[in-house]
């Protein structure tokens, strides 16, 4: 799925959803506050925010804490359409490695994660282009 076949309608809800997230970010150590949200494929969307803790192994992104969320809620791996990171800068950041092989687990290869940032600047992959050779068991 190509985010530019996603309605204009769903990417402004994602947008602003993920932006309403960002505001619940618990990011005392970094101060740098993400959101995610993701777009189901019964048009729900699921968002998370990144929760650090003090012993950073700990921490929690914003993409896995959605990603959970959507699990918690009964979906399962055919019902993840697209995920929107939105974090602050005017440069927009990808997603890490542990996200990077959570979305694989979930999405399917071809499913599209956009990431924003505050000027309004984007970056499009697909999860294949993020993980080329994700573990699977």
């Amino acid at each position: 799925m190509d985010f530019a076949r996603i309605s204009e309608e769903h990417r402004e809800e994602l947008i602003k959803a993920a932006s309403a997230a960002m505001k619940n970010s618990w990011s005392p150590y970094s101060r740098f506050s993400v959101g995610a949200a993701i777009l189901m494929s019964d048009g729900e969307i699921v968002t998370g925010c990144n929760v650090e803790n003090s012993s950073f192994g700990l921490t929690n992104c914003a993409e896995r804490t959605a990603v959970f969320s959507a699990i918690t809620k009964g979906y399962g791996t055919g019902d993840f359409l697209s995920i929107l990171i939105r974090t602050q800068g005017d440069e927009p950041s990808s997603p890490c490695g542990a996200c990077r092989q959570v979305l694989s687990e979930f999405f399917s290869g071809d499913a599209v994660v956009v990431a924003v940032g505050d000027g309004g600047k984007s970056m499009t992959w697909t999860v294949k282009e993020l993980l080329p050779d994700g573990f699977r068991l």
